[in-house]
């Protein structure tokens, strides 16, 4: 009798134990550096109040059931690590070029935190961004832009890379490949942007380099394929240098209008376009397997006039090509709208993504709106919506 009843209580154990463990969910936050979005919260506190900074949003996270971070260390043609390919950051030391006091390398630090928790890190680089603003930040002699002056184009405040540049293309292979081969990084992540948002009325600055490298293309495609090539190369120098490693890209939102392309754009009616404005086919990346996952930002609400949440969901359910996607959810946003004063926004999108057969998580834009807990959002998670720890999802290669 008494191993009967010990019988039913392993059963009864493993039961509970099966009913509690949750599916495979990708649940990611971005930590923005660029600025001082994130973190470190200023660029001068000093290496042990910056990596204690860093231990308490990871810690929050870790509460809030978050399973990976995505944290920003290449935000201008800079570094959050020691490289003797581009200078420390500003908003890491707050100038240009100045090591941390007292010295420390603070990304296997952040590395090793983040999986000490059992999470993810994926190292957020923004492949074109050089100077990010070009009235306001002093430039190290030893940037990229001092080095090679002839590879980059001024387009409103900014500096950028010139896509069509091939040697700036293989500058950027360079800190791919320095970075995958001396971090244990679990993946790079590029958002969204490529060629940078237009400027109405002032036309980006391209035309020597269409001139010499267009062979015949006409300038859309031209651009088109300066940015497939820098993601083809990305890919295929993680996959040489560590097979292991991820690659994730997080575009903006909407691939095409439906107005433009009725076969495959999505009904929205976006001012902005990836295809059409940033030069990014997505999609063609996905379909030949050059990127592990996509992350669209879709930080709209539900019911939107231009792009509506539900529908963007659905569309991106049925164009994954078969590579893990995640919703890129706006938690920013909270209060900025009605629907965003909601409370019920948040869980309705959490649901609307969990009913999709097809994607596998999502990721919030950005870490610190969860430290005001707007709606009691931090609160759902915690005690609901990701209340039991998940699985990080399977990469299909």
């Amino acid at each position: 009798m008494f191993r009967k009843s010990l019988l039913f209580i392993f059963i009864i154990s493993i039961q509970n134990s099966l009913k509690a463990q949750e599916k495979p969910e990708f649940r990611g936050v971005w930590i923005a550096t660029v600025t001082n979005i994130d973190w470190p919260k200023t660029a001068t506190s000093g290496s042990e109040n910056q990596q204690a900074s860093f231990i308490k949003i990871l810690d929050a996270h870790k509460r809030n059931g978050i399973n990976a971070v995505i944290v920003q260390i290449r935000p201008a043609s800079d570094a959050f690590y020691p490289s003797t390919l581009e200078p420390w950051s500003q908003w890491f030391t707050g100038a240009q070029g100045r090591p941390p006091q007292p010295f420390y390398d603070p990304l296997p630090f952040m590395i090793a935190e983040t999986h000490k928790r059992g999470m993810e890190f994926h190292a957020w680089i923004n492949p074109y961004r050089a100077v990010f603003n070009i009235k306001d930040v002093t430039v190290a002699p030893t940037h990229i832009t001092r080095i090679h002056p002839e590879w980059f184009l001024t387009y409103g405040d900014k500096k950028y890379f010139d896509p069509g540049n091939p040697e700036g293309r293989k500058y950027v292979g360079y800190i791919v490949r320095d970075i995958a081969s001396r971090y244990d990084i679990d993946a790079f992540h590029f958002d969204d942007y490529f060629y940078p948002y237009k400027i109405a009325g002032l036309e980006f600055p391209d035309k020597a380099s269409f001139q010499k490298y267009g062979n015949g293309m006409n300038k859309n495609d031209w651009r088109r394929s300066n940015v497939d090539s820098i993601i083809y190369l990305i890919s295929n120098t993680i996959k040489k240098i560590n097979p292991k490693c991820q690659f994730g890209i997080s575009p903006f939102g909407i691939w095409r209008n439906y107005d433009r392309d009725p076969e495959r754009g999505s009904l929205t009616h976006a001012g902005t376009t990836n295809y059409d404005d940033l030069y990014a086919d997505i999609l063609l990346w996905l379909k030949n397997g050059w990127i592990d996952y996509v992350t669209p930002q879709l930080y709209w609400d539900r019911g939107s006039k231009v792009a509506p949440f539900e529908t963007l969901v659905d569309w991106w359910n049925d164009h994954c090509y078969g590579k893990n996607c995640y919703i890129g959810i706006g938690i920013y946003r909270a209060g900025s709208n009605e629907n965003w004063r909601n409370k019920n926004e948040l869980p309705a999108q959490i649901n609307k993504i969990r009913s999709a057969t097809n994607i596998q998580g999502m990721s919030f834009f950005s870490s610190k709106t969860f430290e005001i807990n707007p709606n009691g959002w931090s609160d759902s998670l915690r005690l609901n919506y990701f209340k039991n720890p998940a699985p990080l999802p399977i990469i299909r290669k």
